[in-house]
């Protein structure tokens, strides 16, 4: 071990507690007279440092016996799905997934959640307006043209389902109740199903074959080749 170097100091003790030079003498001695002449007769003050936020509550002593549940907050920021190239307005798209599995729609937009605003047309092929997750779609080469549908007003809350009071029902009730759901269509939607696909219609039936394509549906048969496929 090295040896410890002695504690230098300008007013050694003379005995334990008792300094060789006075608090007068000190003060010449360290030049504190000169530091506070050249600050105008003051010593410098500096600014205190900020004190750490206290928190609001006092964290527990002891873990608690029971898990307690925290929400994880979502730092990431929302972006767009980027849009596959081969899809754009117009483009004709097979579902592959779903109640409408083997379908082929026409895509409309990109809706600001990233899924794809699609419709049938409901009267060619019984598919309504309805948002679909692109993994789950082919593009086709065939194209509409969907100059004439006017689809602003559509957007995720367009979809959103209402909020109901559960309600406890006997067994014949609930049943019923389960009948009404489904029939039940709101008629303004209704509506806007007819805006959307009256000119469409239009301008599918002005091209050959094409309401038949539309309304056939897609499937895969015995000597068929998927990787081989041109949509």
């Amino acid at each position: 071990m090295a040896p410890k170097t002695p504690r230098v100091t300008r007013n050694p003790d003379l005995i334990r507690g008792v300094g060789k030079y006075s608090r007068s003498k000190m003060y010449h001695k360290r030049g504190l007279w000169a530091i506070k002449a050249k600050n105008g007769g003051v010593f410098p003050r500096h600014d205190a440092k900020p004190k750490a936020a206290v928190p609001a509550e006092k964290p527990p002593k002891f873990y608690p016996a029971d898990d307690v549940k925290k929400p994880l907050v979502n730092k990431r920021k929302a972006k767009l799905t980027k849009l596959r190239a081969s899809i754009t307005p117009g483009t004709v798209l097979i579902i592959l997934a779903g109640r409408f599995k083997g379908k082929r729609v026409v895509f409309l937009k990109q809706l600001p959640s990233g899924l794809l605003l699609v419709t049938g047309p409901f009267k060619i092929n019984g598919v309504p307006l309805r948002r679909v997750n692109q993994s789950y779609v082919i593009a086709t080469s065939t194209k509409v043209d969907i100059s004439g549908v006017n689809s602003e007003k559509f957007d995720d809350k367009y979809f959103s389902k209402e909020a109901q009071k559960k309600k406890k029902k006997s067994e014949g009730e609930f049943f019923e109740a389960e009948k009404e759901e489904k029939s039940a269509l709101p008629a303004e939607k209704k509506d806007d199903q007819k805006a959307v696909d009256t000119p469409l219609i239009k301008s599918i039936e002005a091209v050959p074959e094409l309401k038949a394509y539309l309304g056939a549906r897609f499937s895969l048969k015995a000597g068929m080749k998927p990787h081989e496929l041109v949509f």
